[in-house]
C-alpha cells in the first residue's frame, strides 16, 4: 500500500502523536502495516526519520554481536 492509496479512515489514532492535533489526510504512513496519521507532512517526516534512524542504529548495533557469536 503506497502513500497515496492511504485513508484516513483505516488509520489507527485521531490525534498526532508529536503535537496531540487532529491527524489529516495529506499526512499518513504505514508503519508495521498500520495506518499511522500526523497533523502535517512535517510531522509524519519526523517520525519516518526517528523510525529510520532507531531501525539502522538496532541493525548496526545486532551485525557485530551476532558476528563475535554472542547471543
Amino acid at each position: 500500500m503506497s502513500n497515496s492509496t492511504l485513508r484516513i479512515e483505516d488509520a489507527v489514532n485521531e490525534t498526532c502523536p508529536w503535537s496531540g492535533k487532529p491527524i489529516a489526510a495529506d499526512s499518513l504512513t504505514l508503519y508495521r502495516g498500520e495506518v499511522v496519521g500526523f497533523c502535517n507532512p512535517d510531522c509524519r517526516d519526523k517520525f519516518k526519520a526517528a523510525i529510520d534512524h532507531f531501525e539502522k542504529s538496532l541493525s548496526d548495533r545486532d551485525v557485530p554481536l551476532i558476528a563475535r557469536g554472542i547471543d
